[in-house]
């Protein structure tokens, strides 16, 4: 969606277990039904009458003390509130992923997905660590991430609400307003950040009623130690996307360097392992269905608090445009890298992450034509509408216009978001993106760098450097070409009305794209980086194709950056009195309220558990090895590496065998709260040890960023016992299992 819609984004019996441990069965035939029948109507019960919802701050954690005692976790709810404290002191964001800490000595545990990039940016046809795999056995054999491979310590959280909000008159415009707040976050920011060696954000709760900041040491030498192959832990690749059973390995471990005084530093050979506070004991005695889990990790966005219209509009007109741009983006790279493996590397994580980005959204667009979630929250407005009639003057911020303000805010919005994706669609060229950044940069730099916008001060630099870097590993001229071509055929077929004001005479014709593909230097990474630093003179005086379209759309881009400022600017007037009332409705009714996901550390808690998609079919809890083996087929996405494959036949599974699976688990589902972000998160057993790692949602809980279902919504995590099966059986990575701190089970 928008800018704005981005920003501003709702037990089963034990013996079940021996019933649902395969993968999944259809409920046919008398005796499988007498078998089962009982279980299955449990599973609604159990599911409805315990939903395991929230995203919760760890500082709410102790309100929920007697949700956490009912499911069975025995730390207590007051330890896990405290980010200093295990387990939430090893828990790490990646910047877009989370992670977690299983070793004194820096090493993190994540998705293989997540350190995806990583991987292929020390890929070659020659050495294709994406096809087989990367093992360090030493520390010196370890391989740089690369400059957008990052850790994130979070040490601090503040609640800094009055700082941000405090005085703002009524009579500012919306512009005016959105600036007035983004400045007081850019000094509460640089007061943080007087320290270099962390990073600090102060990022928006309930849609703006509160505001924490929050600091975070950034460690910026992260070295890739052991990732499976890509048969391993993208086993059943976009296939089995969101879908259930499946059996990925995703996984992959990086560990965190910095310089010989112990503070975040450059990457440098001279650095040194980070000495972690703490880190996670992994536990290979696993789970059983009906176990209790805790999550914990860094959550994107979710927009639970949305209202009927926005819902509509995702269903209706948002998404269906971002499915078609997204598979027409998707064929035009597959065509244009075919037949050529150095194309191929290059964009394969680009394809990955679109592939990821075009299920999800084409499984929200699945998940509403389902349920009509739009007349769920349709019922609920009404009733939060009624509540607010009787309840309003007994708010701080009650009476007046306020729903109609709201209405009128949400409308605007979703009409500039379609001018945005039209503009989107236009630019859509990693090089003009380059170039559009680099004179933005040196107009930004003309003005006090309290003053410059944010993403383009001083502490954005090495961020910017490390983009128009990462292109070396990510672009070829040809294939941008194409892609920015076939966007502009996309963009002419878009309604006049629903393009920016005056683009389309700024824009070069189909037919002179590829002289400006010629005549450019910004394709060399050497020259594209010296730009940095030049005045804006310099890019005025260009002759660089690209540079001279950046400086002719700079106008056109102003104008529409204005309008998103006055539109979020209003809408952060008159959201945050919603919420406000939001909230008072849902306390009346005795519930505590979790603020939508904003990429910031979060605990979710919830059970082992299978669930029904549809009438006569239940799957899971536990996925095994045996799937492998029936699924394998010696072609991607499912071509099992030999050795794995001849390891299940062998039936070599030691001390990870299941003792009632009779075999090696590899994926298992969840009635957890997560979503995008969530990738490489800790899951963890009720003494808060490491048992497996969250990478997925099923297929039929996509919408759950939107509602949550708790009958239908399911987490998908990869086993502990898998990973370290793999780890010991297939990949022989001993070095790194000997510095976990494991718990094997006793037999």
């Amino acid at each position: 969606m928008s800018h704005a819609a981005n920003r501003f984004r709702l037990l089963f019996m034990p013996d079940l277990h021996r019933y649902t441990a395969g993968c999944f069965f259809y409920i046919s035939g008398d005796n499988v039904f007498k078998s089962i029948v009982l279980p299955v109507v449990l599973l609604g019960t159990f599911g409805a009458a315990h939903a395991d919802e929230g995203q919760w701050q760890p500082h709410q954690l102790p309100q929920l003390k007697s949700e956490l005692k009912r499911i069975g976790i025995t730390i207590p709810a007051e330890k896990l509130a405290d980010l200093s404290k295990h387990p939430m002191s090893a828990m790490v964001s990646l910047g877009g992923c989370s992670a977690s800490f299983v070793s004194p000595d820096g090493l993190v545990v994540t998705n293989h997905h997540c350190g995806y990039g990583a991987i292929q940016r020390n890929s070659t046809p020659e050495h294709n660590y994406i096809v087989n795999g990367f093992l360090a056995k030493t520390r010196a054999e370890e391989l740089p991430g690369g400059p957008n491979t990052l850790v994130y310590v979070t040490e601090k959280v503040e609640n800094v609400t009055e700082r941000v909000l405090k005085g703002l008159s009524p009579s500012l415009s919306g512009k005016e307003r959105h600036e007035q707040v983004e400045s007081r976050i850019k000094a509460l920011i640089a007061e943080c950040e007087s320290d270099k060696g962390y990073r600090c954000s102060v990022p928006a709760f309930h849609r703006g009623g509160e505001y924490y900041r929050i600091k975070q040491l950034m460690i910026r030498d992260v070295r890739l130690v052991y990732a499976p192959a890509d048969a391993v832990g993208n086993f059943g690749g976009d296939i089995d996307n969101y879908e259930f059973p499946r059996q990925a390995g995703d996984f992959s471990f990086l560990r965190a360097y910095v310089g010989p005084d112990g503070r975040p530093a450059d990457p440098s050979p001279n650095n040194v392992p980070y000495k972690s506070k703490d880190f996670l004991v992994v536990s290979a005695e696993g789970l059983k269905n009906g176990d209790p889990i805790l999550l914990a990790g860094y959550p994107g966005r979710t927009s639970r608090y949305k209202l009927p219209s926005e819902i509509r509009f995702a269903r209706d007109v948002d998404y269906p445009a971002k499915v078609a741009t997204i598979t027409a983006d998707l064929s035009v790279i597959a065509a244009s890298t075919m037949g050529n493996p150095n194309y191929d590397v290059r964009y394969a994580s680009v394809a990955k992450s679109l592939n990821n980005v075009l299920k999800k959204t084409q499984g929200l667009l699945d998940g509403f034509a389902r349920k009509d979630i739009a007349a769920i929250k349709d019922v609920q407005d009404a009733e939060f509408r009624g509540w607010y009639k009787q309840h309003n003057n007994q708010l701080k911020n009650g009476g007046g216009n306020l729903l109609s303000d709201l209405d009128t805010a949400i409308g605007t919005d979703m009409q500039t978001s379609q001018q945005e994706a039209a503009w989107a669609e236009a630019t859509h060229s990693d090089l003009l993106k380059s170039a559009r950044t680099l004179y933005r940069l040196a107009l930004e730099r003309q003005k006090p760098d309290a003053q410059r916008e944010a993403g383009y001060q001083e502490r954005d630099l090495s961020f910017i450097k490390a983009r128009l870097t990462r292109l070396e590993q990510s672009f070829v001229t040809s294939v941008d070409q194409a892609r920015w071509q076939a966007a502009l055929q996309r963009y002419a077929k878009i309604d006049p009305k629903n393009r920016p004001q005056g683009l389309d005479a700024l824009l070069p014709k189909l037919d002179a794209v590829p002289a400006l593909y010629k005549s450019t230097e910004l394709a060399d990474t050497a020259k594209r980086l010296a730009w940095i630093g030049k005045d804006a003179d310099a890019f005025r005086k260009s002759n660089d194709p690209f540079i001279q379209l950046a400086v002719r759309l700079q106008d056109a881009a102003m104008s529409l950056e204005d309008r998103r400022k006055e539109i979020d600017g209003n809408l952060e007037r008159v959201i945050p009195q919603y919420m406000e009332a939001v909230i008072a409705w849902k306390k009346s009714q005795g519930k505590p309220v979790y603020p939508d996901a904003n990429s910031t550390l979060r605990v979710t808690y919830g059970t082992v558990a299978p669930y029904t998609p549809r009438d006569g079919l239940v799957k899971g809890p536990f996925s095994t090895v045996q799937g492998i083996a029936e699924k394998a087929t010696n072609k991607e996405p499912f071509n099992a590496p030999a050795n794995l494959l001849q390891a299940i036949r062998d039936k070599r599974y030691g001390v990870f065998k299941d003792p009632v699976l009779g075999t090696v688990p590899v994926n298992f589902l969840t009635t957890a709260d997560t979503t995008g972000g969530n990738s490489g998160s800790a899951v963890m057993n009720k003494r808060g040890e490491l048992v497996g790692l969250n990478f997925d949602s099923t297929y039929e809980s996509i919408t759950k960023d939107w509602y949550f279902d708790p009958v239908i919504t399911r987490a998908i995590h990869v086993d502990i016992r898998y990973m370290l099966w793999v780890m010991k059986e297939v990949d022989h990575a001993d070095n790194v299992l000997k510095e976990m701190t494991i718990k094997y089970p006793k037999r």
